[in-house]
């Protein structure tokens, strides 16, 4: 290549890379939310069988994407999930959360233990369901990304970035999963 067509080879590669990274598609309320199968685990230990969203139909499931076990923002985040979680998901009648990260399950075991987190945490190791809900980049950690589905399946809010410093994230993350079908 010629040295006066490399800058031009190299503004076509710079225009070009952001639809190499963008997400196959972008989700939004009122979609059906993509279907994934991954460990998931608890402070007693890895569930016997793996989480199948299609399995949930009838409940509400909260994917709480984060990106790395026992930081200090995603400490301040899943304590408040811990601090709230008789309010915001009834204790865990009809409504699932699960924070999801690339963490092993092993580390999110011995962080939920360690914290007394009542909830499930999925091990996303090779990043599937974070690609299929657009919160893995490039980076080896998932973005905080959080997805609110109904009992149909249905994508019924979305919050990107879940901002886990704002009172008010936790005030609206009550609504949707009320509003979802958390609430009787």
């Amino acid at each position: 290549m010629s040295h006066s067509l490399r800058p031009f080879a190299l503004a076509a590669l710079l225009a070009l890379a952001p639809l190499a990274t963008a997400s196959a598609q972008e989700l939004k309320v009122g979609d059906v939310a993509p279907d994934f199968s991954v460990t998931w685990v608890t402070a007693a230990g890895p569930e016997a069988k793996p989480f199948k969203l299609s399995e949930h139909k009838g409940e509400t499931v909260v994917l709480a994407f984060f990106p790395k076990a026992r930081t200090s923002g995603c400490t301040v985040q899943m304590e408040a999930y811990r601090d709230r979680y008789a309010t915001v998901f009834r204790g865990g009648k009809k409504v699932t959360l699960i924070g999801v990260s690339t963490d092993a399950p092993e580390s999110l075991v011995s962080w939920a233990k360690d914290a007394k987190f009542p909830f499930h945490f999925a091990a996303d190791t090779e990043k599937a369901v974070g690609k299929a809900y657009g919160a893995s980049g490039i980076t080896p950690f998932h973005k905080r990304h959080l997805y609110v589905i109904d009992p149909a399946g249905r994508i019924a809010y979305i919050a990107t970035p879940f901002n886990q410093m704002s009172d008010q994230a936790y005030t609206d993350l009550g609504d949707a999963v009320a509003k979802a079908g958390g609430a009787k």
